[in-house]
């Protein structure tokens, strides 16, 4: 690859670069104000007031207490957190959870867990055509022996906007513990922990320009859980091990920045996408587009071509500069079509055919007019080429 190739990044739902005032107030953690929080001494003491500082602006950021800031790995580890630790302390009230076809599979994979070794009854929900979960399906499905419900905020591949301030109503009037994969809505959109009705909500600091390695998970106060690690008493007993003070300082810069941008950022990719997503449909036949087209995150451009495989479409696409992918940047090695484009009804042949193109606040209208200047070429060509069964229109 030339040097000199402009690259134009469309996979902001993957990971985002960190932003420089977020590298800054970091780079003095990992040298100058080095301490272990757990010290006593005035070096520990700074340190431990740097990760207390950061605690306050995640909350802040969340409608939330500082103390029902837990800091973790990243969005994975607060998934498997939440969802095994409610499963375990509510195992003598019942082995039922709620979730969805549709969640990460950090989430589904954990719901998987528990059904087969531990004897959980798992309840996966079905979505309609464009990714929505129907709050009445969550309260039908509620029985004597549901523990937890588990339903994303926003999904990672096409988008979609769950509701969820609707279901936790619903969870609440029912007395079941309600927890929320917001990964990728948390800096995209408003998220308020109380008007949502969550007990339980799991964040990571690389989808908002801030570092990997470094998530949080909400604990609305009266909740009790499981030590997620054993050892020391940091995160209030609760995971053991001295804290990644640096990116902790990080995460809680990248959110607080991310929330005074909001309204901005909003704007500016809601008209971007909406111009992606116009010009593919209108240039390229035979694209539908992928998620619910109301109710969906700002830069988040989900569509499924037909005659061709996703996989040579981005490679194309990374020749010419734009970087995007066929779906979640944890499965991009798999060779299954898209358990979520297949639960919204598309057969295995078009959900082969995704692209996703997620924007960030580096996008431009430049960015959007070079795609949708080389897309419709590079999809006629492998059209061309393709062994997949095509009208005469593209014979």
């Amino acid at each position: 690859m030339a040097e000199n190739k402009k690259i134009i990044y469309m996979d902001n739902a993957a990971t985002t670069a960190v932003r420089k005032e977020v590298l800054d107030v970091m780079l003095p953690y990992f040298s100058e104000h080095y301490g272990n929080p757990s010290s006593i001494h005035s070096v520990g003491r700074d340190a431990k007031r740097a990760v207390e500082a950061a605690r306050k602006q995640v909350a802040a950021a969340l409608g939330a207490q500082p103390q029902e800031i837990y800091f973790t790995a990243g969005g994975s580890e607060s998934d498997n957190w939440a969802i095994r630790s409610a499963a375990e302390m509510l195992e003598k009230k019942g082995k039922h959870i709620i979730t969805s076809s549709i969640e990460h599979h950090a989430v589904l994979h954990t719901c998987e867990y528990l059904e087969k070794y531990r004897g959980y009854r798992i309840t996966y929900l079905p979505v309609d055509e464009g990714g929505l979960v129907n709050p009445q399906d969550v309260k039908n499905a509620i029985a004597d022996d549901t523990v937890l419900i588990s339903i994303m905020a926003a999904n990672n591949e096409i988008g979609t906007l769950e509701p969820i301030a609707e279901i936790g109503k619903i969870a609440k009037a029912a007395g079941v513990l309600f927890h929320t994969d917001a990964v990728q809505a948390v800096g995209a959109i408003p998220i308020d922990v109380n008007a949502l009705n969550v007990d339980l909500l799991s964040l990571s600091a690389h989808k908002f320009h801030g570092p990997k390695g470094v998530g949080a998970l909400y604990i609305r106060k009266g909740v009790r859980m499981n030590n997620l690690i054993f050892g020391g008493a940091q995160e209030r007993n609760l995971r053991a091990g001295t804290e990644n003070l640096a990116s902790i300082v990080g995460l809680g810069k990248a959110i607080e920045i991310a929330v005074a941008e909001l309204p901005e950022y909003t704007v500016k990719l809601t008209k971007l996408r909406d111009e992606l997503i116009n010009g593919i449909l209108a240039e390229i036949p035979d694209v539908r587009l992928n998620g619910d087209h109301a109710h969906r995150l700002p830069g988040n451009v989900n569509v499924s071509v037909r005659y061709i495989e996703g996989e040579s479409l981005l490679m194309r696409l990374d020749l010419l500069g734009v970087e995007g992918s066929s779906g979640s940047a944890c499965t991009s090695g798999s060779l299954d079509p898209s358990h979520v484009l297949l639960a919204i009804g598309l057969p295995h042949e078009i959900a082969h055919g995704s692209l996703r193109l997620s924007l960030g606040i580096g996008n431009t209208e430049e960015d959007v007019q070079y795609v949708l200047k080389v897309l419709p070429d590079v999809v006629k060509d492998l059209r061309a080429m393709s062994p997949l069964t095509r009208p005469a229109c593209f014979a």
